[in-house]
């Protein structure tokens, strides 16, 4: 599955509990168009005295978006955007804002 957006893009979230909210992405699933964004939808979790966690106790677990549930903010214009793609004069693949016709890096 091909996706539109990729690690480092700033995105708002467009439906949910964090609704509004803008972050940038960290980890892409593109098997299951899903996506981690820094800070949006933490849940709780209980865990076990381990290594890793000495104490125990609740922590505070990121979980990944539906890709569907985000739109890309065009670096160029400031706004939420689709992105479109087009092949440039060396026949490499570029993705663009669709507003404002910029390339997205």
């Amino acid at each position: 599955m091909s996706m539109k957006i990729k690690k480092g893009d700033k995105v708002a979230v467009i439906l949910g509990k964090d609704k509004g909210r803008e972050a940038q992405v960290e980890k892409v699933y593109p098997n299951s168009g899903r996506v981690l964004v820094k800070g949006v939808n933490v849940s709780k979790k209980h865990v076990k005295k381990s290594e890793a966690f000495p104490q125990g106790g609740v922590v505070d677990v990121p979980k990944p978006l539906d890709v569907s549930k985000v739109m890309v903010i065009c670096p160029n214009c400031k706004e939420k955007t689709r992105v479109g793609f087009k092949v440039d004069a060396k026949g490499k693949k570029i993705r663009f804002c669709r507003k404002c016709q910029q390339v997205i890096k």
